[in-house]
């Protein structure tokens, strides 16, 4: 069986952790061998780099921001997801390259080409078959975040001005792409969601 790669994106608080979890759960009970991880921090190396660019204390220049999350990208895909595509098996991922031409380019308005270009050359040229954008309103997915958190990281506590360029950028991206996105209502219960995704991937796995 070939390998597929499979990405999960949106704003924080959309429910990737939840849908990745039950994604994973489907495909093994369809017999296969998934890979869950996510970035930043899909290895040791990365961890700490998560740590960084999420909870350090006191500013970060944007450019370097993004240079370090290309740097775990780089790291993450030739040590982890690549070796296991090349395995068969299907590795399923919390934030890719589309994260951070939303966050690095429309967030810090640094550019989402020279983002998007940074980041193809970290994973060299490696693209998800499919990539799933949970879309929700980020007043709403703020909400969420206010019930469930206790600490916020740095780009969770970014203005909601902020939240608004990244939700536009990603929905962009789809429309862009529409051939790899899978757009999902992220406000529909937890199940109808799933059976979306399942429903998409069905012939593939």
């Amino acid at each position: 069986m070939s390998g597929l790669f499979i990405t999960l994106e949106g704003g924080d608080g959309v429910g990737k952790s939840t849908q990745a979890a039950l994604l994973t759960e489907w495909l093994e009970s369809r017999g296969r061998t998934v890979v869950r991880t996510r970035e930043p921090g899909g290895t040791v190396a990365g961890v700490e780099i998560r740590e960084i660019v999420l909870h350090h204390r006191g500013d970060i220049a944007p450019r370097a921001e993004a240079l370090l999350y290309a740097a775990d990208r780089a790291h993450h895909v030739a040590t982890l997801v690549r070796p296991a595509l090349e395995r068969g098996d299907v590795v399923v991922q919390d934030r890719y390259i589309d994260s951070s031409v939303a966050y690095q380019g429309a967030g810090r308005v640094l550019g989402g080409d020279e983002v998007r270009d940074l980041s193809l050359w970290a994973a060299e040229g490696l693209q998800p078959d499919l990539t799933i954008l949970l879309d929700l309103d980020e007043a709403a997915a703020r909400a969420r975040l206010d019930t469930a958190r206790t600490r916020y990281d740095r780009l969770e506590a970014e203005r909601a001005e902020f939240h608004a360029r990244v939700r536009a950028a990603y929905l962009d991206l789809a429309a862009q792409e529409p051939e790899r996105f899978l757009v999902v209502d992220a406000a529909r219960p937890i199940d109808e969601i799933a059976a979306d995704i399942r429903r998409r991937l069905d012939d593939r796995v």
